[in-house]
Parts: C-alpha cells; sequence; structure tokens
C-alpha cells in the first residue's frame, strides 16, 4: 500500500489494544475503491494470533433477516449452548434453529456480544464487516450495537462502509476515519506500477487529478491506457473516457468474454449465497460449465473457491447488469430449480419472484410463506421486503394491496418508518375495502405515534378508531386506547385528537358484546376519568388495577397494555401500579422486550423516587440510560429530573428541565412540558424560592386533561402560600380533592391534609398537619412524610411553640438527610436555627472513588448477582463486569465480593447532617 501510514497505524492501535486485553473498533469511510477492502486485508494480514471472522454485504442481498449476523457468527457457535437461556433462545430463533416467537434484536445483539466476548477469552477476536451498506438491516444494527458495548473483551471490529450507504447510519457515532484519494506522487507510483511501464509526469498528474487518487480507479484505468497514451505520445481524450466510471468499465469487460463465461458470471451474480456448487448446478441448466471461469480475463474480476466472490462489487454488478432482463430472469429459474425448497426454501421463493415474467399468484404465496418465516426469526425487515416483492408479483388487486399493507405493518414493527409510510401509500391505490382502508389511517395513526410520541398521531388514530367502529369493535376500542395513549403524551398540545376528544368519542361506543376485557376496562376507566370525573372513573380503573394483578394475564398483554394500568392508579393517589411496573419490568426482560424496558425502568424510577429511595433510583436510571444507548430510545429523560430535583441539586436540574421543554414542546410531546414543570415547582420549593415554583407549577396546573398536572397542584398550594399570596391557588385544592377522595387511599388523603393546612388560617392547621403526618407515615412516600414534618415545624414555630416545633423539625432535617434531599434539608436548617437550635452543617462524608458505572456494578454484586447477569443487566459482556469489579476492590480496599455489601452500607451511614 501506498500513503496509508496514518490509516494502517489507526488499524495498529485497535489491535493493540485488543492484544492489551481491551478492545476496538474503527469504521473505514470512502468512495468506491478508495482501498477500505485493502486495509482490512491488511488487518487480517496482521492478525496472526487472533480468531478472525468476516462477512461482506452484498448489493444483491435479498436482505433476510440475521443473514449477515449468522455469517459472522458461524465460526463461535460452538459456544451458543454456553449463553444464558434468554439469549440462547434469541439467537437461535434469530438463525431459524428452533421455533419461538420474534427475539427482540437488541436481546440477539446481547446474545451476539457474549458469544463473541466467551470466544475471546481464549484467543483474542477479530472481526471484520466489508461494505457494511449493503448488509441486511437487522444485522448491521446488532454488529453496531455490539461495537458500542466492547470494552474489556479483548475483541476487534473494523467496518468498511460507503458514506451515502445505509449502513453509515447504524454505525453513527463509533470511531471513524475517512480515506481519500492517494496524494499525487503516490498515485503516480501506483499507476506507473499497474501499467508495467513508464508513464509521462503530465500524462500522470492528469490522469490522478481525473480520477481523484482513486486507487482502484488508477488500477483498472492503466489497463485501459495504450502505451502511446501513458508516454504522451498521443494525447489523451477529454474528459477521460473512465473519468470515474468504474462500472461501466466492468461492464465492458464483462461484454467482451465468452458467451458461456458470461452466463456463469450472470449465475455467481444473481445469487449472493457465494456457494461454487449452486452456481455450477444453475449453470449447466444454461449450458456453461466450471471451466468457462478459468479463463485467465475473469481471474480479474472473480474467484471462485472456497466461495464464490468478486474482487469488486461494482463487477458483481456489471456481471448482473451486462445480461438482457430476459436472460436475468433465465438465471435465477436455474437457480430456484438448483436450490433445495426443503434447505433454503425462502431463498427458492425469492428467485422465483425474479424469475417471474409477470404477476404469478403461486409465487406470490411463497414469498408471503417466507415472510412468515422471516417475521418467526424476528427480520421483521426481512419479512416487509418479501411481502413488498410479494405484492408487486399478486395478480389480484385487492390481494395485492392486502399484502402491500401486510408490508407496510412489517416495516413499521421494524422501525423502518419511511418505507413504512410509502408502502402505504401504494395500498392506497387500492382498490381498498373499508375495513382495509381505517386499517391505512391505523397504521398511518401507529407510525406517527412510533416515531414521535407527539405530533399528528393522536388525531390519525382517533381517525382509525371510528372508522374501525362499525366494522371491527374490538379494534376500534383497542384503537381508541391507543388513540387516548397518543394524547396523553401529546397532553396540551394535541390540538384536535386531544384527551377530551378522544375521551368523549370512546364514551359513545357501545359496550363490547362479551364480558369486558382488560382494554374494554382500561378505556372505559379513562374516558370517564377525562369526561365524568374522578369519582365516576375510580370503580372501572379499581377493577382494571386488579385485573392487571392477576397472576393469568398473559406476558403480551401485560407488555402491551401495563403502562395504562400504572396511569389509572397514579391518577387516583394509588400505590398499586407498582406491583404492575415491578412486573411488567421483570417481563420486559425475561422475553428480552427491550424496546419498552428503557421506558418501564424510567417509569420505575419515577416510582422509586417518590418512596426517597434515592440509591435505588439511581440504579434504575442508569440502567434505563444503558438501554436507551442500546437501542436509541428517546424518551425523555424525566426520571433522573425529577431525582435531581427532590434532591435539590439546581445546577444538574434546570439545564434538563429548559432541555425537556424545548425538545418536548418542538416534538409535541405535551406530557413532558407538564412534567418538566412540575418537576421545576419541586425544585423551586426546595430552595425556598416560591415565586419562581409558583410559576411552574401555574404552568403546569393549566394543562389539565393531563392528570399529571394534578401532581402539582400540592406544590401550587404551597408555594402559594408560603409566598404570600394564597388567591394564586384559585380552585387547587377542590381539584386536588377531587382525586384524592375518589382515590380513598392513605397518600391521596395525606397529601390533601397537608395541602388544607397550608390554607388554614386557625388552629384547624394542627389538626391537619397531624392527620397529614399519619396518614403519609402508613405510606411509601417518605419525601412527602418529610415535607410534612417540615411544613408543620414551620407552621409550629410561627405560633411561637417553638419547642414543638424544634421535634417536627429535627425529624423533617434527619430525614432530608438520610434521603439526600439537599434543598428541603437546607430550609429545615433554617427553620431550626429560627427556635435557637444550632444545627452542623452537612459533613462532606465519604470521598466519592467509584464512578457511576462502578458503583452500579458493585450495587448489582452486592445483591448477589452473577458477573453474567448483571451484564445482561447493563449491556455489556461479562469480562468488562469483571475489569470494573477489580478496579472496585482496588478503590474500595476490599479483596471478596462478600465484603462489597457491608462496605457499601458503611458508605450509606456515613453521617451526613447533624444537630446541636
Amino acid at each position: 500500500m501506498l500513503d496509508r501510514a496514518t490509516e494502517t497505524a489507526a488499524l495498529k492501535g485497535v489491535l493493540a489494544a485488543v492484544r492489551d486485553g481491551l478492545s476496538g473498533v474503527l469504521v473505514l469511510q470512502g468512495d468506491a475503491g478508495i482501498g477500505k477492502t485493502v486495509l482490512l486485508e491488511w488487518a487480517a494480514g496482521q492478525a496472526h494470533d487472533m480468531q478472525v471472522a468476516r462477512v461482506a454485504g452484498m448489493q444483491a442481498e435479498m436482505g433476510m433477516g440475521f443473514a449477515g449476523l449468522h455469517q459472522m457468527l458461524v465460526p463461535f457457535l460452538g459456544g451458543l449452548d454456553g449463553l444464558p437461556g434468554p439469549q440462547r433462545q434469541a439467537l437461535r430463533s434469530a438463525f431459524g434453529l428452533v421455533a419461538g416467537p420474534p427475539p427482540d434484536r437488541f436481546l440477539v445483539g446481547l446474545a451476539a456480544l457474549t458469544l463473541l466476548t466467551d470466544a475471546a477469552a481464549g484467543r483474542p477476536v477479530l472481526c471484520l464487516v466489508d461494505d457494511a451498506q449493503w448488509l441486511d438491516q437487522v444485522s448491521v444494527e446488532v454488529l453496531g450495537f455490539v461495537a458500542r458495548r466492547l470494552h474489556a473483551d479483548r475483541v476487534g471490529m473494523f467496518f468498511a462502509v460507503r458514506e451515502e450507504g445505509g449502513g453509515a447510519a447504524a454505525l453513527a457515532g463509533l470511531p471513524e476515519l475517512t480515506l481519500g484519494g492517494l496524494p499525487e506522487e503516490e498515485a503516480g507510483e501506483l499507476l506507473a506500477a499497474s501499467a508495467g511501464a513508464g508513464v509521462d509526469g503530465r500524462v500522470s498528474a492528469q490522469v490522478v487529478a481525473g480520477v481523484a487518487g482513486n486507487p482502484l480507479a488508477l488500477v483498472e484505468l492503466a489497463g485501459e491506457l495504450t502505451p502511446a497514451e501513458l508516454s504522451g505520445a498521443v494525447p489523451l481524450s477529454w474528459p477521460l473516457r473512465f473519468a470515474g466510471r468504474l462500472e461501466e468499465l466492468y461492464l465492458a469487460r464483462v461484454r467482451s468474454l465468452p458467451a458461456d463465461t458470461r452466463t456463469l458470471l450472470l449465475v455467481a451474480a444473481a445469487d449472493p449465497g457465494g456457494d461454487p456448487a449452486l452456481v455450477y448446478k444453475a449453470a449447466a441448466q444454461l449450458g456453461s460449465g466450471p471451466e468457462a471461469g478459468e479463463a485467465a480475463s475473469t481471474r480479474r474480476l472473480v474467484s471462485w473457491l472456497p466461495r464464490v466472490r468478486f474482487r469488486h462489487p461494482l463487477i458483481r454488478s456489471a456481471a448482473y447488469y451486462a445480461a438482457p432482463l430476459e436472460t436475468r430472469r433465465h438465471a435465477h429459474a436455474a437457480l430456484a430449480a438448483a436450490t433445495d425448497p426443503g434447505a433454503d426454501p425462502d431463498r427458492r421463493a425469492w428467485h422465483l419472484a425474479e424469475a417471474a415474467p409477470g404477476p404469478d399468484e403461486d409465487v406470490a404465496a411463497e414469498l408471503e410463506r417466507s415472510a412468515d418465516r422471516a417475521q418467526a426469526r424476528g427480520g421483521l425487515a426481512a419479512a416487509a421486503a418479501f411481502l413488498g416483492r410479494a405484492a408487486t408479483i399478486t395478480p389480484d388487486p385487492a390481494r395485492r394491496a392486502e399484502r402491500t399493507l401486510a408490508a407496510a405493518e412489517a416495516s413499521l414493527q421494524a422501525g423502518v418508518f419511511g418505507k413504512a409510510r410509502d408502502l402505504l401509500v401504494m395500498a392506497e391505490a387500492g382498490p381498498l375495502g373499508e375495513f382495509q382502508a381505517a386499517r391505512v389511517d391505523l397504521l398511518r395513526g401507529r407510525i406517527a405515534f412510533a416515531s414521535s410520541l407527539g405530533g399528528d398521531a393522536p388525531s390519525l388514530l382517533l381517525k382509525a378508531a371510528r372508522r374501525l367502529e362499525p366494522l371491527n369493535l374490538d379494534l376500534a376500542r383497542e384503537t381508541y386506547v391507543d388513540a387516548w395513549q397518543a394524547a396523553f403524551f401529546a397532553g396540551h398540545l394535541a390540538g384536535a385528537g386531544n384527551l377530551l376528544e378522544v375521551s368523549r368519542a370512546a364514551r359513545a361506543l357501545p359496550p363490547p358484546a362479551h364480558p369486558p376485557r382488560l382494554v374494554d376496562l382500561v378505556l372505559d376507566g379513562f374516558a370517564l376519568l377525562v369526561t365524568t370525573g374522578p369519582a365516576a372513573a375510580a370503580p372501572v380503573l379499581r377493577q382494571a388495577t386488579s385485573a392487571f394483578a392477576r397472576s393469568d394475564i398473559p406476558q403480551e398483554e401485560i407488555l402491551r397494555w401495563g403502562f395504562v394500568a400504572t396511569v389509572t392508579d397514579e391518577a387516583l393517589w394509588n400505590d398499586e401500579g407498582r406491583r404492575v411496573t415491578i412486573r411488567q419490568v421483570q417481563v420486559a426482560r425475561d422475553v428480552g422486550a427491550l424496546d419498552q424496558l428503557s421506558f418501564l425502568l424510567n417509569r420505575m424510577a419515577v416510582e422509586t423516587v417518590w418512596s426517597g429511595d434515592f440509591a435505588a433510583a439511581t440504579m434504575l436510571i442508569a440502567e434505563a440510560r444503558a438501554v436507551c444507548e442500546a437501542t436509541g430510545s428517546r424518551f425523555a429523560p424525566v426520571a433522573a429530573v425529577m431525582l435531581a430535583a427532590f434532591q435539590g441539586r439546581e445546577a444538574e436540574a434546570v439545564p434538563l428541565i429548559q432541555s425537556i421543554i424545548e425538545q418536548a414542546t418542538a416534538g409535541g410531546q405535551g406530557v413532558s412540558v407538564t412534567v418538566a414543570y412540575w418537576v421545576a415547582a419541586v425544585l423551586y420549593n426546595g430552595l425556598g424560592r416560591y415565586e419562581e415554583a409558583l410559576a411552574a407549577a401555574r404552568q403546569a396546573s393549566e394543562h389539565k386533561h393531563v392528570y399529571i398536572s394534578v401532581w402539582v397542584l400540592p406544590e401550587l398550594i404551597e408555594a402559594a402560600a408560603r409566598a404570600g399570596n394564597p388567591r394564586a391557588v384559585g380552585d387547587a385544592l377542590d381539584r386536588l380533592t377531587e382525586t384524592t377522595r375518589a382515590g380513598g387511599t392513605e397518600d391521596g388523603l395525606g397529601i390533601e391534609a397537608r395541602s388544607r393546612a397550608l390554607l388554614s388560617e386557625t388552629e384547624a392547621a394542627g389538626g391537619y398537619y397531624r392527620e397529614a403526618i399519619h396518614r403519609l407515615s402508613r405510606t411509601r412516600r417518605r419525601p412527602d412524610l418529610a415535607r410534612a414534618h417540615l411544613l408543620y415545624g414551620e407552621w409550629l414555630r410561627r405560633q411561637r411553640r417553638r419547642r414543638d416545633a424544634r421535634d417536627q423539625l429535627r425529624t423533617a432535617f434527619a430525614m432530608f438527610g438520610s434521603m439526600g434531599m439537599e434543598a428541603f434539608a437546607a430550609r429545615a436548617r433554617a427553620e431550626l436555627r429560627a427556635t435557637g437550635e444550632r444545627a452542623r452543617p452537612r459533613s462532606p462524608g465519604a470521598p466519592e472513588v467509584l464512578t457511576s458505572q462502578e458503583e452500579q456494578i458493585a450495587r448489582l454484586v452486592a445483591e448477589h448477582l452473577s458477573n453474567r447477569e448483571i451484564a445482561s443487566r447493563l449491556f455489556i459482556s461479562a469480562s468488562t463486569v469483571e475489569y470494573h469489579l477489580r478496579k472496585v476492590f482496588r478503590k474500595l480496599g476490599i479483596s471478596s465480593r462478600t465484603q462489597l455489601a457491608p462496605k457499601l452500607r458503611d458508605g450509606e451511614r456515613t453521617p451526613t447532617a447533624g444537630l446541636t
């Protein structure tokens, strides 16, 4: 190689890191022919001491789910039985080795990570991925997932990708190196070496400039120019007849070959599998044999053993498109006939489709069966491709529209939203029946909701639900719940299709013709909550929550509708929904539903912050962040900002609040805006900045049809009372009481009593405070209980009952200190000083010695999880867990896992505040 010192140094750096027990990843980007493949070959040559695995994307690849990943992992499948159960099942299902539900692609990614890192424990592993832009979508996503999770694993990964290719997006954020053309001097050397003769300096400069130093173009052009042109005796035509158009050059070369050789190359190009036996068998049907590929002129284009491999993807493209369309169909027909229908029915079906001269229902049905198999393996993008191709050759227009709709739905499930929208446009060309037309609306709404939680999803789903009412009442009711959920997320930004409009439409539905399902109870409860109020909705919502708590509820229903069950509880100040969330999280972990896990972990973290267990909440937030990083989810960091506000960390909370408001407003996610203002009110009440708390609380409380606006009412009442502006409360207490009385829980009634005390000007306030403390002491809401002690103590001091005030304030101060609620603790300390009691400042405690990931791993070890279980939880490898654990032991001065739990407990018992 010429002038690739920078590039080879970067590759050497990755290889050195792998040999040192770490890992490394590098994405090589650049145009066709720029030298990416050569660099991968060079890296393979340097890796004598490593296990080298390769995969190359092919432009003609049919997009079969996990095909590229399977090729990469074949050398390591002997370790499949050693994987944790869910990972083993997911990978086997993805590769079609066992029957089962479609695996989550991120669980497949975790299985691939474990398989590779297990193999690397014996000998380092180097993975080479060429032409990543042409790998099947799910494979490149999984390989990108693996690359992002590597750390101390002795695994290296090199990707080669064209900048304009689809694979580049899946690899975004990984370390990358962009390759350019060779400098003029080195490019001239390559041109001369390839020509095998001297090249005039001016000719060399002209050629190098004409191809921008592209190495492959220089090599190919050297063989095209005559000696007279190279010497300058004959002027070059301008622009150069090559001018970088490699495919045209390869087309000319292929067309100059003998007919039987062209036939053999065509068959090889038409099948991306690379099996020479299959290629020879198919070519024999067309009158060509293996000897046709032995000509010297073909060796520069393709090699045949051990696999068929074209020297460059453009050569494959030229070999295919050099043939007329009818000849290409004959090649596919021969390949279909040569393919074993039992061993590879999907590839055979694809070839049959490519061979079809026109519409063919039998072939379309074969493709539809292939789509079913792909979907069962979790290859949703492949299923969409099969269904889309089936639709194009379906003779019956109505059946064609149905298959197009199915392809759109598969694309939606695969997360390819643009493709799904395009397919819906095709489906609408029809003809469509009324039910199919309603399904188009439904899919369009689901695409809108999946791609953005706000936007126009509520109105689209409401439209679909209305169209479905006379056609399929059960599906209509499910769609109304989807519309309600979309309207909930859109909140005050919903416009048409808002919560009130959706709820009124749902209330007008006829009752189901069968005993109510979970989804029916949820829908009826939601509709009553918004249109009639909490008192009317409470019995139905409690029935829904009880139904979700039953042990016989199928897992898919827990995941599908569990979120809305927890909403019903939160709307009534009920803590029972926490059990549903815990079960949802466990189910999501068990079945590998990682696309939902990040959201569920955030919800669990929010519920844990309410309880005051900030250490546990921090763990859940970190796990949710790990899932988001792994899956690309973009949920607003509600739990993280809530925790920062409860802790009184203004510098951390304010930027998060502002970011959520800006991004959620732009994305139409009104509920996140409401949450952000509520969190701001909590923060500023803690800091004693009541005017700012009042302004934020007013903003959140205006969004009346989002039940979260009820959460802010206690903050509004406290801020108004402390700011000396009780008139700003308005009907807040009445609105709060409407929900707390309907719920009838200690949580809600305790919050109501505390709020009522703030607005009482008589001795009755003391009774309300005592009631609040009594009720809240019987709940998990330790922060709210501590705040009740604080507010009672503040009231007692103002009543000049200093001794009683000190008792309440000491309790509040100790509780806030133990939980880490810094701002509220400062309020309690100030009140204690006003009673004449001195509070010692908080001691710094033990120094922070562990990174967030080290602390997370340490706590999971203390919970008796194994390295493998921790790796699965955090989406890293077991060897990376061990790497961090060694650092934890060193920092904490311990030598065994059993010492961790006591050490962490000691740290938590470190005094943080005191009184004198």
